[in-house]
């Protein structure tokens, strides 16, 4: 049952709470009739350690060495899970016939889904894709215990609310208490000015285009280009328009 006990047992507040909370979170999963395959990256195939490095799939989540799936350095291209966690922000299922979430999401009518327990490991899963800061995907995989099972509408319907809290929570306070490297410093306020050059640029202005329509000098433009890639640690134009939009300062949808 879903609880702030349960919640607060697989929350992560340093290092060594790491593998506490791996087994409640492994835990819950088989009490459900499943198995829990958590990546805090679904484009790193390192998958999450304990404090002294110990792999968790296998100390944890009894992931044999005939499913290493993070050792799998194509996964994050060829998984039609992880695809679906680049278009999808809540849980849904999965199996060779189709992804079943509870609002439509065409952007997953268009996966390929040939050859489907091959590319994804396994033959249906309930999935929890977790969108952290910084655009980092992180994901867990509820794969059933029992093989042959490949419909999983019913459990979805019952702990698929319950999977996404519990996910979250781990991968999210996991992902924190690690030490991830930050992809975008702390404080990197932008000023009005600096904001009002990147969304020019970011839709393919020049520098004397801006100057143009802002009403100021090319060395105004660039000056404030420049700063703000101080700011955000950019090394070139590009990366800092894509940190700015990271941040929420723009769009790139323009």
């Amino acid at each position: 049952m879903l609880s702030v006990e349960s919640i607060d047992r697989v929350r992560i507040s340093g290092p060594g709470d790491v593998r506490r909370a791996a087994e409640a979170l492994h835990e819950f999963a088989l009490a459900a009739g499943m198995r829990a395959a958590p990546a805090h990256d679904i484009a790193d195939k390192r998958t999450p350690v304990d404090a002294d490095g110990n792999i968790l799939a296998n100390d944890v989540f009894g992931w044999s060495d005939e499913k290493v799936w993070w050792r799998n350095s194509r996964i994050a291209l060829d998984s039609p899970i992880t695809s679906a966690c680049r278009f999808e922000s809540e849980p849904f299922w999965v199996n060779a016939s189709g992804f079943h979430t509870r609002q439509p999401n065409h952007y997953l009518n268009a996966i390929d889904l040939t050859n489907f327990e091959t590319r994804a490991m396994t033959r249906a899963a309930i999935v929890v894709p977790v969108h952290l800061p910084f655009g980092q995907i992180g994901a867990v995989s509820f794969n059933p215990v029992d093989p042959t099972v490949t419909e999983l509408d019913d459990a979805f319907l019952e702990h698929g609310d319950a999977f996404g809290v519990y996910s979250r929570t781990f991968i999210a306070s996991y992902v924190h208490a690690m030490g991830s490297v930050q992809a975008l410093p702390p404080g990197s306020r932008l000023s009005k000015r600096e904001v009002e050059c990147l969304r020019w640029a970011a839709i393919g202005k020049t520098d004397l285009e801006i100057s143009m329509i802002m009403g100021r000098s090319r060395a105004t433009v660039r000056f404030h280009i420049h700063n703000a890639s101080m700011k955000l640690n950019a090394v070139n134009r590009s990366q800092t328009v894509f940190k700015a939009a990271q941040l929420g300062y723009i769009s790139l949808n323009t």
